[in-house]
């Protein structure tokens, strides 16, 4: 894979980056804002898995709450079940967990893998944002901007051309941040109860 002195420098970031320090190409190029400078994006460790369960419960309840009869219901501990799935994510090699820490704590994550080519999904192989979520507090900071840009670098470390996700139809503000870094609306997903 032939990746540009500026993509090197966003895939470096991995262990560690702080936004803005010159290592990786400017968010702003993206046409959103960057992350805060006392942030920085790095490769989830099990010690982050308790942070890890508390934002993937929390974007399980979320999308619940955009429709109950798609997703599934958080019942039980749904923490400690996100938690214990994103754990066995985090050493697989065909996909890749990242946070953003500032302050000493975890604000968000994103959840990346590789995809193989798919007759029934008439596509190539492609890389796969499967989750992505920031802490309230942190909101339109340039966090989710961030961790998208290094979920997208190693896709492309990866050497696969293209890069995909799913978003809740209702779930507008993270469209607009998706059409931002560059996506383009490829299917619609429909769903039928029996």
């Amino acid at each position: 894979m032939n990746a540009s002195r500026e993509t090197a420098g966003l895939v470096s970031l991995v262990p560690e980056w702080r936004p803005g320090d010159g290592s990786a190409p400017a968010v702003p190029s993206l046409g959103v804002m960057p992350a805060p400078d006392a942030v920085r994006i790095r490769r989830a460790t099990r010690a982050d898995l308790p942070a890890l369960g508390r934002l993937g419960a929390h974007l399980m309840r979320v999308h619940y709450e955009f429709d109950r009869r798609r997703f599934v219901e958080p019942t039980g501990n749904p923490e400690a079940g996100y938690a214990h799935f994103l754990g066995t994510q985090i050493d697989a090699g065909d996909a890749t967990v990242l946070v953003a820490e500032g302050g000493g704590a975890v604000v968000g994550y994103v959840y990346a893998g590789i995809e193989p080519f798919s007759w029934k999904e008439l596509r190539d192989a492609a890389g796969f944002v499967h989750d992505i979520v920031v802490d309230e507090s942190e909101r339109r900071t340039g966090v989710a901007a961030a961790l998208m840009a290094a979920a997208i670098a190693w896709v492309r470390e990866q050497g696969v051309a293209s890069v995909m996700l799913w978003t809740a139809a209702p779930n507008d503000g993270a469209q607009r941040l998706f059409e931002r870094l560059g996506f383009r609306r490829t299917m619609i997903e429909m769903t039928r109860d029996l």
